[in-house]
Protein backbone atom coordinates (compact mmCIF):
# COMPACT_ATOMS: atom_id res chain seq x y z
CA UNK A 1 0.00 0.00 0.00
CA UNK A 2 1.32 3.28 -0.57
CA UNK A 3 2.26 6.14 1.74
CA UNK A 4 -0.47 8.34 0.47
CA UNK A 5 -3.83 10.17 2.24
CA UNK A 6 -7.03 8.71 0.44
CA UNK A 7 -8.92 12.17 0.62
CA UNK A 8 -6.13 14.60 0.35
CA UNK A 9 -3.39 12.90 -1.37
CA UNK A 10 -0.73 13.82 0.89
CA UNK A 11 2.39 11.98 0.65
CA UNK A 12 5.96 11.31 1.58
CA UNK A 13 8.55 13.86 1.34
CA UNK A 14 12.12 14.01 0.75
CA UNK A 15 14.84 16.38 2.44
CA UNK A 16 18.30 15.80 4.67
CA UNK A 17 19.09 14.65 7.73
CA UNK A 18 22.02 17.65 8.79
CA UNK A 19 24.60 16.39 11.49
CA UNK A 20 26.27 19.15 13.44
CA UNK A 21 29.32 18.75 11.38
CA UNK A 22 26.70 19.73 8.60
CA UNK A 23 26.92 16.14 6.97
CA UNK A 24 23.95 15.42 4.71
CA UNK A 25 22.08 12.46 3.98
CA UNK A 26 18.95 11.90 2.49
CA UNK A 27 15.90 11.33 4.53
CA UNK A 28 12.06 11.08 3.61
CA UNK A 29 9.36 12.66 6.05
CA UNK A 30 6.67 10.30 5.82
CA UNK A 31 2.44 11.77 6.28
CA UNK A 32 1.01 10.28 9.94
CA UNK A 33 -1.73 7.98 8.38
CA UNK A 34 -4.29 6.22 10.51
CA UNK A 35 -6.13 3.79 9.13
CA UNK A 36 -9.50 5.04 10.21
CA UNK A 37 -13.67 3.75 9.79
CA UNK A 38 -15.30 7.00 9.46
CA UNK A 39 -19.18 6.68 9.39
CA UNK A 40 -20.95 7.68 6.24
CA UNK A 41 -24.99 8.55 6.18
CA UNK A 42 -25.74 7.87 3.16
CA UNK A 43 -24.01 4.41 2.82
CA UNK A 44 -25.06 3.64 6.23
CA UNK A 45 -22.16 1.95 6.98
CA UNK A 46 -18.81 2.39 8.06
CA UNK A 47 -15.84 3.35 5.50
CA UNK A 48 -12.82 2.20 6.17
CA UNK A 49 -10.08 4.35 4.46
CA UNK A 50 -6.07 5.26 5.29
CA UNK A 51 -6.22 9.41 6.43
CA UNK A 52 -3.61 11.93 7.46
CA UNK A 53 -4.62 13.00 10.76
CA UNK A 54 -5.32 16.62 9.33
CA UNK A 55 -7.52 15.12 7.55
CA UNK A 56 -9.40 13.56 10.18
CA UNK A 57 -9.93 16.89 11.80
CA UNK A 58 -11.03 18.60 8.66
CA UNK A 59 -13.25 16.14 8.11
CA UNK A 60 -15.14 16.46 11.56
CA UNK A 61 -14.95 20.34 11.11
CA UNK A 62 -16.69 19.86 7.70
CA UNK A 63 -19.77 17.69 9.65
CA UNK A 64 -18.54 14.38 8.55
CA UNK A 65 -17.34 12.48 5.97
CA UNK A 66 -20.28 12.65 3.08
CA UNK A 67 -20.56 16.15 3.58
CA UNK A 68 -16.83 16.81 3.56
CA UNK A 69 -16.72 15.04 0.01
CA UNK A 70 -20.15 16.41 -1.37
CA UNK A 71 -18.68 20.12 -1.27
CA UNK A 72 -15.34 19.26 -2.50
CA UNK A 73 -14.94 19.83 -6.40
CA UNK A 74 -13.87 16.54 -7.93
CA UNK A 75 -10.84 18.04 -9.25
CA UNK A 76 -9.07 18.35 -5.67
CA UNK A 77 -9.90 14.73 -4.77
CA UNK A 78 -7.76 11.73 -5.45
CA UNK A 79 -9.14 9.21 -7.95
CA UNK A 80 -9.92 6.85 -4.58
CA UNK A 81 -11.87 9.52 -2.80
CA UNK A 82 -13.74 10.74 -6.14
CA UNK A 83 -15.04 6.85 -6.27
CA UNK A 84 -16.16 6.77 -2.70
CA UNK A 85 -17.98 10.47 -3.53
CA UNK A 86 -19.86 8.32 -6.44
CA UNK A 87 -20.99 6.03 -4.48
CA UNK A 88 -22.26 8.24 -1.83
CA UNK A 89 -24.38 10.33 -4.39
CA UNK A 90 -25.79 7.03 -5.99
CA UNK A 91 -26.92 6.44 -2.42
CA UNK A 92 -28.57 9.72 -1.98
CA UNK A 93 -30.00 9.52 -5.45
CA UNK A 94 -31.56 5.75 -4.39
CA UNK A 95 -32.84 6.99 -1.34
CA UNK A 96 -34.44 10.06 -2.03
CA UNK A 97 -36.14 8.17 -5.33
CA UNK A 98 -37.40 5.75 -2.68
Amino acid sequence: MTRRCTITGKGPLVGNNVSHANNRSKRRYLPNLQETALMSDALGAPVRIRLTTSAIRTIEHNGGLDAYLLKMSDARLPEEARKLKRRILRAKAKSAAA
